[in-house]
């Protein structure tokens, strides 16, 4: 069964293909229409005859943070019209009370509010449609107050808006994040809306794009680390914000299962960003919620925190004249200096070429201009540089790690990513991890992620009930609880003593439980999947490798520091500290 993988990344896409147990890869830049460099990862893979492609695209990420989405109109309740505009009251930056957040998705003049309201037990007022004006909108984003308890309301309006608008993408709340805590709900539902003409539009022509290359339809990556149908995710675009990333987590664990290791930290530093994650137990740690540009997407989503570092992050000085790196990007054009494609501000991959980190040639055919990095950095040391990526790409492991109560010594490092083996032993040594994992494929994990992907599809159903009155719950799957009157949840997976089981949850969390105390259900949460494939990698004969030494692997490099020592299989680079 031949298994093809694409991922299209902000500077590289990459392809693995995976026929009878034989592994190829291509590695092209990207270009500014995504399914053209897809055709192009497939081609120089040597995809022929596939019979399954599933594929990771930045295409709604980028609408979300370049904001060309759709023209959107929000429609709630009477009264309740600047509710994406409110939000949470809270600062955008705990220290700097000037800082203010993003550009909600919808301005206020396109924010309509009907009357009607839904209570606890049922129609308090009854909807009135001939109240809701013309809207001028390409989508509407419907969320009314408790629809995720009694949708009757916002299905009547949906209904009436697909009636006036048959040219308009609507979204009602319940379809798409059927949860309590409105101004979460709202903002899912208008980033779902704003994001359907745009992603649906490129999954057209990617999937023309394909029948015409002999490509089957391809599957595509969800945030929450398995794929799905295009009509799937045309259909709810906010489930694929993360889809690159999320594979790449999902190749991570499959490495990390090959290595015999259950726990590991996820470290993928591309050309833009750095994404980390937890593999606890052997699967990648899931969050029901996460921020993309500032904006909360309550969708269930692998458990990554991001930050603006990666190969080809700008450096640059701020007011008091501290060197610092990212979150701006040279990307794939021009790209960082040393590409030799017009770039002329000094990158992150530009001080790793004068270090000799990195050698003169590099995949997709990119040769690297040592004098054209030197003349970028100027009088920068490039030492100082990386010195400055690593402390933030070290904020971001602690994040997933010591602030999840996880102690990183006890979990080994996957570094992939075309920059991330560069620095992983560092950044290990300074965390106190012992062992680095480098797969030969670091390059393109993300694409092996999407080779190895479980169909999946989330449910989520809410109940904001005291666990005591719940009848059967499912057998898998996950619940949220909180003791009553606590304002946030614990996630638990669903077992037979669940409210001891919240107990200890809480305990190990907090420091302590009160088990005489009522505890409410919240919400349960469960996946319907179909497991991926099954493939092991080729191993080659064991090689050792000394620090300081500079490893070459396809579509990516290793820089193995003074005090590590490593054996490569051919399948992985397995570093530890001497």
């Amino acid at each position: 069964m031949a298994i093809l993988g694409v991922d299209v990344g902000g500077t590289f896409t990459d392809a693995v293909l995976l026929d009878d147990g034989r592994i190829s890869t291509g590695k092209v830049l990207t270009a500014a229409r995504q399914e053209e460099s897809v055709l192009a990862a497939a081609g120089a893979a040597g995809a022929a005859a596939v019979e399954r492609f599933a594929h990771g695209t930045t295409v709604a990420t980028n609408a979300l943070l370049e904001r060309k989405g759709a023209r959107t109109a929000f429609v709630t309740n009477a009264g309740f019209e600047h509710l994406l505009h409110l939000r949470r009251q809270t600062r955008a930056q705990l220290y700097r009370p000037c800082a203010d957040w993003p550009e909600p998705l919808v301005p206020l003049e396109r924010c309509h509010g009907v009357r009607g309201r839904m209570g606890p037990e049922g129609e308090l007022e009854p909807l009135v449609l001939t109240c809701l004006p013309e809207l001028d909108a390409d989508a509407v984003a419907v969320c009314l107050l408790h629809a995720y308890c009694d949708s009757a309301h916002e299905v009547a309006l949906a209904a009436e808006l697909r009636r006036r608008l048959p040219h308009a993408r609507v979204v009602a709340s319940h379809e798409i994040a059927p949860e309590f805590r409105e101004y979460e709900r709202a903002s899912t539902t208008a980033a779902d809306a704003y994001l359907g003409p745009v992603v649906a539009r490129y999954l057209d022509a990617l999937t023309g794009a394909c029948g015409a290359a002999g490509l089957p339809e391809p599957l595509v990556m969800r945030s929450s680390g398995g794929v799905a149908t295009p009509a799937e995710a045309a259909a709810h675009p906010a489930t694929i914000l993360v889809s690159g990333p999320a594979a790449g987590v999902v190749g991570a664990a499959r490495i990390a299962a090959l290595a015999g290791i259950d726990d590991a930290i996820a470290f993928d530093m591309g050309g833009t960003s750095t994404d980390v994650s937890v593999i606890s137990g052997g699967k990648a740690e899931r969050a029901g919620e996460r921020s993309v540009s500032g904006l909360p997407i309550r969708l269930p989503t692998v458990d990554l925190h991001t930050v603006g570092a990666g190969g080809g992050s700008l450096i640059w000085r701020d007011a008091g004249g501290a060197l610092r790196v990212g979150p701006q990007s040279a990307g794939a054009d021009p790209g960082p200096a040393c590409y030799g494609r017009g770039g002329t501000q000094p990158t992150v991959t530009d001080a790793n070429l004068l270090l000799g980190r990195v050698p003169e040639h590099l995949a997709g055919g990119v040769e690297l201009d040592r004098s054209a990095a030197e003349r970028a950095l100027g009088g920068i040391d490039p030492a100082a540089v990386v010195e400055v990526v690593n402390a933030e790409m070290l904020r971001a492991l602690r994040v997933v790690s010591v602030e999840r109560g996880h102690d990183p010594a006890g979990f080994a490092l996957v570094a992939f990513g075309g920059a991330g083996p560069l620095h992983a032993c560092e950044l290990a040594e300074e965390l106190g991890m012992r062992t680095v994992l480098v797969p030969e494929i670091a390059g393109v994990l993300s694409a092996l992620g999407l080779v190895a992907a479980d169909e999946r599809r989330d449910s989520v159903r809410s109940y904001l009930r005291p666990l005591a009155q719940v009848g059967e719950l499912p057998a898998d799957g996950e619940a949220e609880l909180r003791y009553a009157g606590q304002s946030f949840e614990l996630t638990v997976p669903l077992q037979d003593d669940l409210g001891e089981a919240f107990h200890r949850a809480h305990e190990a969390q907090y420091g302590f439980a009160e088990r005489d105390r009522e505890i409410e259900l919240v919400a349960v949460r469960t996946a319907d999947i179909r497991v991926g494939p099954a493939f092991d990698l080729p191993a080659a004969a064991q090689t050792e490798v000394n620090g300081p030494a500079l490893v070459e692997l396809p579509g990516s490099t290793c820089w193995v520091p003074p005090g590590w020592v490593g054996a490569r299989d051919g399948r992985t680079l397995r570093l530890t500290r001497s």
